[in-house]
């Protein structure tokens, strides 16, 4: 018996964890699996409604107790830089840039490995092993890129090493910054604003109006930092609009600001995914 994809999406809920941002809450997502000759399409399609992309799924927090999780972007068009911002420009204007497909090296998880260690050893990531850091990098059914920073060179001779790297998503409208790490012993050096600096960039250069940094959860000191960088907007109430004041979402954190799932998953704009011609 042959058997297909279905021909529309299905969407699941996760069962309820613990919230890594806001303490005493539980997380669930709503997802769907991104797979197909449609994956591209559906890439698009979803992360221009607040979803973000892991590996081979494609998910958007949907708690039962709050809905604090705004999906974030740049436009880059409107983006200057702030004082500090421009600091780190300056004090990281050593690093080389490399874009390569979507490989795992053991440089690249050694890092990885230097980085969650010292930031995150709690976290959700903190076991993970070099067989499912390569699965993060390489699983990925659209266009992702492996965007990688060096810093100069000690001596003559002696290769770059490796001080940051970033998982990039290509959409058709812009860069979203999958998962990013860097070396924990630069810590004066700001690099988790730099990577977002330099995709601003790479974003301008390539004509793409928007970066995509994953979710600001107003409440949250861990994603606090994304409210800083200047033409940010915030997709809330199913529309992109700009952030404005931080302080004016903290009504989000309230459970009567969640949608039941049915309706969230019916406001859902799907690509048409059929062949044309």
């Amino acid at each position: 018996m042959r058997h297909s994809l279905p021909l529309a999406p299905q969407f699941y809920v996760t069962a309820p964890q613990p919230c890594p941002y806001l303490e005493g809450r539980a997380e669930r997502k709503l997802f769907t699996a991104l797979q197909g000759e449609g994956a591209d399409k559906l890439n698009n399609s979803l992360s221009r409604q607040g979803f973000r992309r892991s590996q081979n799924v494609l998910y958007r927090p949907s708690c039962a107790d709050c809905a604090a999780c705004l999906s974030a972007r740049i436009r880059v068009a409107d983006f200057e830089p702030n004082r500090a911002q421009r600091r780190t420009l300056r004090r990281n204007d050593d690093l080389k840039r490399t874009a390569t497909s979507p490989w795992a090296t053991e440089e690249q998880f050694g890092l990885f490995r230097r980085y969650l260690d010292s930031r995150h050893a709690d976290g959700g990531m903190a076991d993970m092993d070099i067989f499912e850091f390569a699965a993060m990098i390489e699983e990925t059914p659209v266009k992702s890129r492996v965007v990688e920073y060096r810093s100069a060179a000690p001596q003559h001779g002696v290769p770059r090493p490796l001080t940051a790297v970033c998982l990039t998503d290509v959409l058709d409208d812009g860069l979203s910054m999958v998962y990013s790490f860097y070396d924990p012993e630069r810590v004066g050096d700001s690099l988790g604003t730099y990577l977002i600096l330099d995709h601003v960039e790479i974003a301008r250069r390539a004509g793409l109006p928007y970066v995509y940094l994953g979710y600001w959860v107003p409440g949250s000191r861990k994603m606090g930092y994304k409210a800083k960088f200047a033409a940010l907007d915030i997709f809330k109430g199913g529309v992109w609009q700009p952030i404005g004041n931080p302080a004016d979402h903290s009504s989000e954190i309230h459970p009567l600001s969640v949608d039941p799932i049915a309706e969230q998953v019916a406001r859902i704009t799907l690509p048409d995914t059929r062949r044309s011609g």
